[in-house]
């Protein structure tokens, strides 16, 4: 049979008999593949499942290596934690208590260096630096350096802490603000009395780091910030100590900015 005799099927040109599969494109063949899969649902199971079966057959050492992997990760990572970071934590947690104390006394060489009866919080730094109380150490040494005269020292510590309390990660934020402050930086000051403020409200800290932050913001004539931290003050913390002079440092900065 000549093919020009034959009515053109689907649009894909003139088939003829077992001659067809010359003329099909594969993408016609991909397709029949398709339908006879939906017509044969059973036969698209079993080749879905003789390809899987041949990838695992092929790859079977290598998903193997895998699995004993991911056990062995899984192991070394329960062992650790049950081993090491769980009695370590404990250790440092009853370690750091006595600093904590001297520094609730004000004995604040004592608790940032300790004696040789008990640990200070640089000693629990070097012998748990891991855990959760020598993130807390941090924050502490930075507040004694700080309180100690000594705030150059005291900014790398209190950058260190990574705390997930509120009222501690203003208060760290507000004291790089006060080191900085008594470094002579008024500009530096500035941005971490605004990170302090702009932390989770806190109606007693925040009122006092806005008005830090516009302090700040005036000795670098930038009346524009400390606007911006004076009128917040007088909007979100009326009945604040803060906020008593509000109006009239709004009225200052307004009167610089209009110069």
């Amino acid at each position: 049979m000549h093919l020009s005799k034959v009515a053109p099927i689907n649009g894909f040109g003139y088939l003829c008999g077992p001659y067809y599969l010359d003329f099909v494109p594969k993408e016609v063949m991909a397709k029949k593949n398709e339908f006879d899969f939906i017509e044969n649902p059973e036969a698209a199971v079993e080749a879905g499942l003789s390809k899987a079966e041949r990838f695992i057959q092929k790859n079977k050492q290598t998903i193997m290596t895998a699995g004993i992997a991911v056990v062995a990760i899984v192991a070394l990572f329960w062992a650790y934690n049950q081993f090491y970071s769980i009695p370590n934590e404990e250790k440092a947690q009853v370690a750091i208590y006595p600093a904590q104390q001297a520094f609730s006394k004000d004995s604040l060489k004592l608790a940032l260096n300790g004696n040789d009866e008990t640990s200070g919080f640089l000693d629990i730094l070097d012998e748990y630096g891991s855990s959760k109380a020598a993130n807390l150490a941090n924050y502490y040494a930075g507040l004694c350096y700080l309180n100690l005269g000594q705030p150059e020292d005291a900014i790398p510590y209190l950058d260190a802490f990574k705390g997930n309390d509120p009222v501690l990660s203003i208060v760290a934020k507000g004291a790089i603000g006060d080191a900085f402050s008594d470094l002579g930086q008024p500009e530096e000051a500035m941005e971490y009395y605004f990170k302090a403020a702009n932390g989770e409200i806190n109606n007693f800290l925040t009122p006092i780091f806005l008005n830090k932050a516009g302090i700040a913001a005036e000795m670098v004539e930038d009346y524009k910030m400390a606007l911006k931290a004076y009128l917040r003050l007088k909007s979100d913390f009326p009945l604040s100590n803060e906020a008593e002079a509000a109006d009239a440092l709004i009225a200052y900065c307004q009167a610089k900015m209009s110069n």
